[in-house]
Order: structure tokens, then C-alpha cells, then sequence
């Protein structure tokens, strides 16, 4: 059965922006959006995809632009553009990411320093030009984390800690805003069908171009945006997606030692990183 966006009256006529909305999640976060009757604004590196995204949505309130969350400078001409189009932000969607796929001892510190670069300074690039008018509208500001964020995973360690972080920035975030209307919160889908495996860096901080997991057998992309979009229309704290991942967040923080094996099986066999 569809999942349905339950309350898009939240959305319509907000402005809502989403990081790397080309693919995956944020793609399928746009067309919910705009079909829930929101001004839209997404930027990622890929000028095709967002090409696509536009023909694909004719006559839509739809304003795209090529950025790199990554790049400060990107991130503030971004958000600027946004408001010369729209005038405002209402809500934030923090989407752009990047995996990797290396054991740290193989890894490159560019693959790592790029992992943080988009995962976790892109965001608060993002959010900090974005905040002074999402704080007068009394809006949302969303992270789009990962069950890396509460459990480190084996062959994403520069991953793991640029959610990890993420997810420590946003609850001090929260905090600070507390009393503001503001409501900030971070989501954490587990896997779920994209193409942020294809994309993954290797050792050398290139894409692998390959998925390890069944991409078939995962939430997919739209169903994961949906309860997103319900998440924020409810204004909730956080959001965890999946049973594998509620059992991993369970099973990390009440028996971690048993966590540790059973991760380790998981993405393993005969000694090898196979996940």
C-alpha cells in the first residue's frame, strides 16, 4: 500500500529548500513537495539531472541551481538566489550527501575530509544563511543523517562521523532554538534504494560506481520522502526509518558489546569487507 503525505496543506505555498535534490531522497522530496503545492529550490553539482528535474516539471514552482554544498561560497550565492526568487525559507531540508567504502587504515584522508566536507559543512553552510529567515517565519530545519549517526559502521568511518556530528551539531542547534517556533529535527533513513552507494568513495575518494547491497530489497527513495515530509508536518525531534534500523539504535545503546558482533557479521565474511 502507497504511503501518502498526510498533511500537505503544511507544505503549501512554503518555501522549501532541499540540498541535492537531483537523486535519490531529494529528487523524490521535490515532486512530493511541489505536488503538496510548494515553492521549491534545489541545487546539486549535477547541471544534467537538474535539467531533467525542470523538463520533467513543467509550469512548477520549481527554482533549481548548480552548487556544491561543500563550497561556502556555493552554499551562500545559493541561499541568496533562493531569496531573490521566493523572498523567504520556510523550511530546510539538509538532503546532499556522500558515502564512502574503505577500512580506515586504506583509506585516504581526502576521502574522509571530503565526506565531512559535504556531510557536515555543507549543512551548516546551508543552515547558516539560511537561518535568519527561517527564524522569522518560525520554520523547519531538517538533516537528513543516517543509522551511522547513533552506530558506527565498519568501512564508513569518515561516514559514520560526519553524521555522528551532524547529529550533535543539530541537537545543540535544537537547544539553542528551543524557545524561537523554530523546530529542528534529523531523520535517519537507513538504506534505502538510491544512489548513494553508486556514489560511494573508495579508498582514493572516487565514486566506486557499484552497489554492494540489494538496492531491490530497500525502502525506495519515495517512500522514504513521505515519511520525512509527515515527520516535519508533525514536527517531531527525530525520525529513525526502518525496523533494522530501530533494532540497530536498540541494540547499540542498551547492549553495544552484542551490537558489535552482529555488525561485524553483517558486513563481513571470512575476514573481508563485503558490505
Amino acid at each position: 500500500m502507497a504511503i501518502l503525505v498526510h498533511n500537505p496543506a503544511y507544505f503549501q505555498n512554503k518555501t522549501v529548500v532541499v540540498t541535492g535534490g537531483s537523486d535519490g531522497i531529494g529528487r523524490a522530496m521535490v515532486e512530493e513537495l511541489l505536488n503538496a503545492g510548494a515553492n521549491v529550490a534545489t541545487c546539486s553539482r549535477n547541471s544534467d539531472k537538474l535539467y531533467q528535474l525542470q523538463v520533467q516539471n513543467p509550469g512548477s514552482k520549481l527554482f533549481t541551481m548548480v552548487a556544491d554544498v561543500s563550497n561556502e561560497t556555493d552554499c551562500r550565492n545559493f541561499i541568496n538566489a533562493v531569496i531573490r526568487n521566493f523572498s523567504t525559507v520556510d523550511i530546510l531540508v539538509n538532503n546532499a550527501g556522500i558515502s564512502m567504502r574503505a577500512e580506515f587504515h586504506e583509506a585516504s584522508l581526502d576521502t574522509i575530509r571530503k565526506v565531512m566536507d559535504i556531510n557536515f559543512w555543507g549543512v551548516v553552510y546551508c543552515t547558516k544563511y539560511a537561518l535568519p529567515y527561517i527564524q522569522q517565519q518560525k520554520g523547519d530545519i531538517i538533516g537528513v543523517s543516517s543509522i551511522a549517526g547513533y552506530r558506527g559502521l565498519p568501512g564508513r568511518s569518515g561516514y559514520s562521523a560526519s553524521k555522528w556530528a551532524l547529529q550533535g551539531w543539530m541537537e545543540a542547534l535544537r537547544t539553542e532554538l528551543l524557545e524561537s517556533g523554530v523546530n529542528v529535527m534529523w531523520v535517519c533513513p537507513g538504506f534505502t534504494s538510491s544512489n548513494i552507494r553508486n556514489a560511494a568513495l573508495n579508498k582514493n575518494a572516487e565514486a566506486q560506481g557499484e552497489s554492494p547491497m540489494d538496492e531491490k530489497a530497500m525502502m525506495t527513495s519515495e517512500e522514504c520522502a513521505v515519511h520525512i515530509m509527515n515527520a516535519i508536518a508533525k514536527r517531531k525531534r527525530t525520525l529513525v526509518m526502518t525496523f533494522q534500523g530501530k533494532q540497530t539504535v536498540f541494540m547499540n545503546k542498551f547492549f553495544p558489546a552484542l551490537a558489535d558482533k552482529l555488525v561485524r557479521k553483517f558486513f563481513y565474511k571470512d575476514n573481508v569487507l563485503v558490505k
